[in-house]
């Protein structure tokens, strides 16, 4: 732009501009030869130089540029934060498909649990054993990953729960729906308890069920109460025009409280920090594999070849009953920790000495376990809890028993012999009796085969005064009144 033709300019004299100029020249060349007030050296006589704020970013966006990623990648420290596949809760929570469930049941259960954090901290610990493998198979079928959570609500995830139901194990099964999915139940193993036989048998009835009603909640009720229980009600339901979701059938209080309850533990694990809780990270990897041990061998030994606790050798081998892991052939299999099965297999092939210690003993009807204890060396409470015997001082038949054994003594165990076998306490039926004019508990003690002792606990009397007609729990069936002959 021209100052003459910009109508804002001034008139300049000649004079004037003449200064200007002389005034410019002299202050640029002052900026050169000036003497600077800040030291351009340090200590050492080393030239510092300065560089203005705008030079440094500019210097920076293109040292960027030109920098070697990886020679810069390898000098800078890397703070690696856990990584998502890693942590088995962040996988459960990813895998989430059932609807969510609101009832007065579920904020029951939530405030149980969040009062309780010593119990959801052993839960959760002890579900660190099994919680992957049960993983595994539920997202190989499909399922909604709730159903990793189920063990949580059924057992706690303790493979050696047992309840008054005869359930047993992480599924809880009992004894007829187990042996109707395959799981073994004899004298040496109850399968009910092998984590990875009753988790396959588990699926497979909660898939079976989840076809025949059609959703995950009715399937749970199911499991719960049993098919029949849950069809009566839909059927009830739908005579009566009235709807059949999980909600509004009319159902025993525990199967209405049990999906409620399920849903309070997957809210917890979603939102620990909510309740007042803290869930420990459990690591997305497997913890044990399957390994093929001899066909006969100690548990006890078993557990000390892999260097491992017998406690935990026993947590991962529940099912079986004996200190023996025994079978005929060699196709049974054994679970141990993944970090301690090449320790079991280097120190079993340098383990010269028999793999078993103890025997079988044929009693007789009769024999006193007081004198089978003391000839085997070995106590009568020992000899009962290996053997699963009923409290009495003598045998009621003849048995086949497991007692120690020296190395001169060591045969092999025939194990189908023994699986026959029936020692534990048949649980009778529980029944009502009234009772009639002149009975008293003993005499109807007498009549059940149990004692006035038992009587009272069952039905929590204070004497063993009783009256006609008063109506007293027993079990089993009556026995029949023995007749003289003359």
């Amino acid at each position: 732009m021209h100052i003459e033709n910009n109508p804002l300019s001034v008139k300049i004299d000649r004079q004037t501009l003449i200064f200007f100029s002389s005034s410019m020249l002299l202050f640029i060349i002052s900026i050169f030869f000036a003497t600077p007030t800040l030291a351009n050296t340090n200590a050492k006589g080393v030239l510092i130089e300065f560089v203005l704020e705008d030079e440094i970013n500019k210097t920076v966006a293109e040292s960027i540029e030109i920098v070697d990623e990886e020679a810069l990648l390898a000098l800078t420290p890397i703070i690696e934060p856990i990584p998502y596949d890693n942590n088995i809760w962040l996988r459960i929570q990813a895998g989430y498909a059932m609807p969510d469930i609101t009832s007065p049941h579920t904020t029951k259960f939530e405030n149980w649990y969040a009062s309780r954090p010593e119990y959801i901290e052993k839960m959760m610990a002890r579900s660190e054993k099994y919680l992957f493998y049960v993983m595994e198979e539920v997202e190989k079928r499909g399922m909604p990953t709730e159903i990793a959570l189920l063990p949580m609500i059924e057992s706690a995830y303790n493979p050696k729960a047992y309840s008054r139901s005869h359930a047993a194990g992480i599924w809880q099964f009992i004894p007829s729906t187990g042996k109707y999915f395959g799981l073994k139940q004899n004298w040496w193993v109850d399968n009910r308890r092998h984590v990875t036989a009753a988790t396959h048998a588990a699926l497979d009835y909660l898939q079976q069920l989840h076809g025949r009603f059609g959703s995950w909640d009715l399937a749970l009720a199911a499991y719960n109460a049993g098919q029949g229980t849950v069809g009566r009600a839909i059927i009830k339901n739908q005579k009566a025009g009235k709807p059949t979701d999980y909600q509004s059938l009319k159902l025993p209080l525990e199967t209405r409280q049990y999906v409620p309850k399920l849903q309070a533990v997957k809210n917890i694990v979603t939102n620990p920090a909510k309740y007042g809780l803290t869930i420990a990270p459990i690591p997305n990897q497997a913890y044990f594999d399957e390994i093929t041990p001899p066909y006969q061998i100690d548990a006890k030994l078993a557990a000390k070849l892999a260097e491992i606790s017998l406690e935990e050798f026993i947590l991962l081998n529940p099912s079986y009953n004996r200190p023996v892991v025994a079978s005929n052939n060699n196709t049974h299999k054994l679970l141990l920790p993944i970090n301690a099965i090449e320790t079991f297999n280097n120190n079993l092939n340098s383990y010269d000495q028999s793999l078993i210690s103890w025997k079988v003993y044929k009693a007789k009807r009769g024999e006193r376990l007081t004198h089978i204890a003391k000839k085997h060396k070995i106590t009568v409470s020992q000899l009962r809890k290996v053997n699963d015997l009923p409290r009495g001082r003598k045998l009621s038949k003849s048995l086949h028993l497991l007692v120690p054994a020296k190395a001169k003594q060591l045969k092999t165990i025939n194990v189908a012999q023994l699986a026959k076998q029936k020692t534990k306490v048949i649980h009778k039926r529980t029944r009502t009796h009234r009772i009639k004019r002149g009975e008293t508990l003993s005499t109807l003690a007498r009549k059940y085969g149990t004692n006035t002792r038992t009587l009272m606990k069952m039905n929590r009397l204070k004497s063993t005064r009783i009256k006609a007609g008063q109506i007293i729990k027993v079990r089993g069936k009556p026995r029949r009144a023995r007749t003289k002959k003359i």
